[in-house]
């Protein structure tokens, strides 16, 4: 299984969506606040769009048929959630008409936000941060 969704994400990094593209040459490089970002990348069962690991953020860019999956979408989060990862969702035309916006506000939950603590065992809590945001305010 590993070995299918490592292939599936490789093939995905060769045909990234156009808002994928824009969004990738602002975070690779390490270039918003030095901060290392990795993109179409395998966690558990799932393949996010870009994830950095030392903050535990995902950010996830969505296209209109994510407004038919959304039943997938919540459990997929639920379980990343589960995982310690905070997800940020985009949509692909806010990305591409209001890219300064968006890595402005990636930019301050990265700083603002010390990366949760893993997942303890059963029984112990887990911490999720909900970020609502908002563009136009």
């Amino acid at each position: 299984m590993k070995n299918n969704i490592s292939h599936l994400a490789r093939n995905l990094r060769k045909s990234s969506t156009e808002s994928e593209k824009l969004l990738w040459k602002h975070l690779r490089l390490k270039q918003l606040e030095g901060l290392k970002f990795r993109r179409q990348q395998p966690i558990g069962n799932y393949i996010v769009d870009f994830v950095c690991f030392s903050k535990r953020i995902i950010i996830e860019l969505d296209g209109g048929q994510h407004a038919i999956e959304e039943n997938k979408d919540c459990e997929r989060d639920r379980w990343l959630k589960s995982q310690g990862f905070t997800i940020l969702r985009f949509w692909n035309n806010e990305v591409m008409s209001n890219t300064e916006s968006i890595l402005e506000l990636i930019r301050k939950i990265c700083l603002r936000y010390p990366p949760p603590p893993l997942p303890q065992r059963e029984g112990k809590k887990i911490y999720i941060y909900r970020i609502n945001h908002n563009l136009n305010g």
